[in-house]
């Protein structure tokens, strides 16, 4: 890959170039009707490439290979890197580095992607992923120097990779001895490495926030890229590496407003609830929240698809999603603390190692959610989806025995009896059976 960086820069812009044509071209077409097949309309193709391949796929590429479509596939990772080599190359202001960015960037897209229905219309496509790439542009044009500031802070989705990539198989590790030894070579000169993602490489130790771009292979003899069991970074070094907000973003976003996100277009309690404030508001001859007139690209308004939200269900859905983020996370947070306190004195940076046991469930969950439109698509083209429940069940059953792996792996590191550790235990499978018992509900019941 060091090597055969201008090849590995070319695939970049190619992918720059075919994400502006899905991105860009669908608007100036009018939208899809019942005729229409994902194989012939430029439409739905670019909707099945987003959402039924590009980010279920992208999930899973972090579980396998770590975060090699940051470093060589991501447009927004090409584009803000050239835009920093040619901008102001102002310094990264103390702002931009607070650690909730990851969350609040999650959560902001998660809930405005569905108030405008990005997964279903090109404008909201545009809106969502295109803002977030001109975003990426201007961050890259005004900070740093050939470096991924947007990536580093502010993606939406830096957080959610950096958690998957913590279980890859592989790392560029660096050995600290060859390292040292190269400062007593002489007659050697070492050329310096751009580290995009700004990840100091001497003391880099796990996949999280690398972009496997393979830039600083063989860096001072010291940088290999090297196997590692996929319980490594998570079991034996989550102890220290670990943070309040990674935790946040694994309970109440990925395990909470994620759900709500996918949970709430086919859940029977927001029709009870909707109807019965819509009863209550008609009562009091309040009608005003049953107009349909906020813009496209504040609630999703569709006349011709008949797809056309109110106020009323606009906010009802941002309600809905945020309440079931609040609840789950909230009852997850709840006992992983009492693992936590079962295990000795209350410690924060033992409920974080515990909490990153829930990561293969929590990657899955969204997966899954994401196949839903995947496999919406292929019934709308009358191709056999029989198989789908029987996969989604499988995925989440072994995933589930992954994290259940991975807490016990953990509570080894605060407890030797096995009597305690079970107790422990209990908690934790009681938390990802509530996880579990929501993709029931959404896919089963």
């Amino acid at each position: 890959m060091r090597l055969n960086a201008p090849l590995i820069r070319g695939i970049q812009w190619g992918v720059v170039l075919i994400y502006a044509l899905l991105i860009l071209v669908p608007i100036f077409l009018p939208l899809p009707d019942e005729t229409a097949h994902i194989w012939s309309n430029l439409t739905l193709i670019a909707q099945f490439a987003f959402w039924g391949v590009w980010w279920p796929f992208v999930l899973i590429s972090m579980v396998l290979m770590g975060r090699v479509w940051c470093g060589v596939l991501c447009p927004e990772g090409a584009l803000t890197e050239f835009a920093s080599r040619h901008g102001l190359f102002k310094p990264i202001p103390r702002w931009m580095r607070w650690g909730g960015w990851p969350f609040v960037a999650f959560a902001l897209t998660t809930v405005y992607g569905q108030m405008v229905s990005v997964y279903q219309y090109p404008k909201a496509v545009l809106l969502v992923l295109g803002g977030s790439t001109f975003g990426a542009i201007i961050v890259g044009y005004l900070y740093g120097r050939e470096k991924r500031v947007w990536c580093k802070y502010l993606c939406p989705v830096n957080g959610v990779f950096g958690l998957l990539a913590k279980l890859a198989p592989f790392h560029y590790k660096v050995n600290e001895e060859a390292w040292r030894a190269s400062y007593n070579t002489h007659g050697k000169k070492t050329i310096a490495i751009n580290c995009a993602p700004l990840v100091p490489l001497r003391a880099m130790t796990g996949a999280a926030d690398c972009h496997m771009c393979g830039r600083c292979s063989n860096h001072r003899e010291a940088i290999t890229l090297t196997w590692r069991p996929p319980t490594l970074e998570i079991v034996s070094l989550g102890a220290k590496q670990n943070s309040l907000w990674e935790s946040a973003l694994a309970l109440y976003g990925l395990m909470g407003i994620a759900i709500g996100a996918f949970h709430w277009s086919a859940s029977p309690w927001f029709i009870v609830i909707k109807q019965a404030i819509a009863t209550w508001l008609i009562d009091r001859d309040i009608v005003w929240p049953f107009a349909t007139n906020a813009p496209w690209w504040i609630f999703t308004n569709y006349p011709a698809q008949s797809d056309v939200f109110s106020w009323l269900d606009g906010s009802l859905v941002v309600a809905y999603i945020l309440v079931t983020g609040l609840v789950m996370g909230t009852v997850l947070s709840l006992l992983f603390a009492a693992s936590t306190r079962l295990l000795g004195t209350w410690d924060r940076s033992r409920f974080n190692h515990l909490v990153q046991s829930t990561i293969p469930l929590a990657g899955c969950g969204v997966f899954v959610g994401l196949s839903a439109t995947t496999v919406s698509l292929l019934r709308g083209e009358h191709l056999p989806v029989f198989w789908a429940n029987d996969l989604r069940a499988i995925l989440l059953v072994t995933t589930t025995l992954w994290s259940v792996w991975l807490a016990w792996r953990v509570t080894g590191h605060y407890a030797t009896r096995t009597g305690r550790r079970l107790l422990v235990m209990a908690p934790i499978i009681a938390a990802l059976g509530v996880v579990n018992f929501a993709w029931l509900l959404m896919f089963w019941l």
